[in-house]
């Protein structure tokens, strides 16, 4: 084994998909989650998948105390990645003390007890969100911060800002800020994938839900902007390309080739997709058709943006690979596994 690592919110969607890629790279896992949006079955799932059970603690990481202990029963934990954050833009904007509480109180839990027991590494998960509308596309790391459109987004700038600050004052551990663009699709295997608790805020579980008949039509936000087909664009990446750039990330720190002691990288495809296209590509790719209707904008949407991704390719030595329809095969695949299983 390479080394004890702690994967918080390592329940979720993205989370889940990184544990597989540890393992496979031979590092053991630690999951810790609330389970808040996920569902603990997902454990039994990278399971089946690598042969290997990830230890699986149920906490809220606004705990200190019950974080200490964590620490406490699982010494020499090398490295955290930090997932354990509520994610979605339209709801941070109804709910936005929801957002800074949970957003905020975990990172500061992790700094402060990660000196404490030798954590040399943490890989924090920001997104795309914290440039704002970008002047410039594709965008780059060294692209402006610019005010976040939604609490969520902001919450991603502020605890960029506290780890940099932290480390800044000395802290004795690295960090790699990695900003997503869209991660979607689910494990070929279709054993994980992403499972949201009621109704889905991110556009490709709608998207599969409505496939299937359980939700009755997708909603489009807004076919106005200026995009060549006025729905929104986005850099859709595929989520088991995502979870391995977790896994560079960390090797790049724990073997001290890190060139800077906080670095960041964009993770994404390059590749600006709009909503509308999604929609026409997930037909193609399943031959399903969707119904779906154009509605007003959502409040907090970020009109387009796309990810230049050439830093983590030649320092990270990471790419994306999947293609969009692949991805979204991927997805749907795993939707068929859910209705197989009675979930949903």
């Amino acid at each position: 084994m390479k080394g004890r690592i702690l994967v918080t919110g390592g329940a979720g969607y993205i989370g889940s998909h990184t544990a597989v890629e540890l393992q496979n790279a031979g590092y053991e896992v630690i999951i810790l989650d609330n389970l808040s949006n996920s569902n603990a079955e997902v454990i039994d799932g990278i399971e089946r998948i690598t042969g290997i059970r990830p230890a699986f603690v149920k906490m809220d990481l606004q705990d200190k105390e019950a974080l200490r202990q964590l620490f406490e029963d699982y010494p020499g934990i090398k490295g955290v990645i930090n997932f354990a954050a509520s994610k979605a833009v339209g709801e941070s904007v109804k709910k936005p003390l929801l957002y800074y509480r949970n957003n905020l109180v975990t990172i500061l839990n992790l700094l402060d007890l990660m000196p404490d027991y030798g954590v040399e590494a943490l890989v924090f998960s920001s997104s795309c969100t914290v440039y704002g509308q970008p002047d410039i596309l594709p965008v780059t790391e060294e692209a402006p911060i610019k005010p976040a459109l939604s609490p969520y987004g902001n919450t991603k700038q502020i605890c960029e800002e506290i780890i940099t600050d932290t480390i800044h004052a000395g802290a004795p551990f690295k960090s790699i800020l990695l900003r997503y663009f869209n991660p979607v699709g689910a494990h070929p295997s279709a054993e994980i994938g992403e499972l949201p608790l009621g109704v889905p805020q991110n556009l490709l579980p709608y998207v599969t839900q409505t496939a299937m008949g359980i939700r009755e039509k997708l909603s489009v936000f807004g076919d106005d902007y200026d995009t060549p087909d006025g729905s929104c664009i986005r850099d859709y990446i595929h989520v088991v390309d995502l979870a391995k750039a977790h896994v560079k990330a960390v090797d790049r720190m724990l073997n001290g080739e890190s060139a800077d002691a906080v670095e960041i990288f964009n993770l994404g495809t390059g590749k600006g997709v709009s909503v509308l296209e999604l929609i026409k590509t997930f037909e193609e790719s399943t031959g399903v058709k969707l119904n779906y209707e154009i509605v007003g904008r959502r409040e907090g949407d970020i009109t387009k943006v796309w990810a230049d991704p050439e830093k983590a390719n030649k320092v990270l030595g990471w790419t994306a690979t999947e293609t969009l329809a692949d991805t979204l095969t991927s997805a749907w695949k795993w939707q068929q596994h859910l209705r197989e299983k009675g979930i949903m």
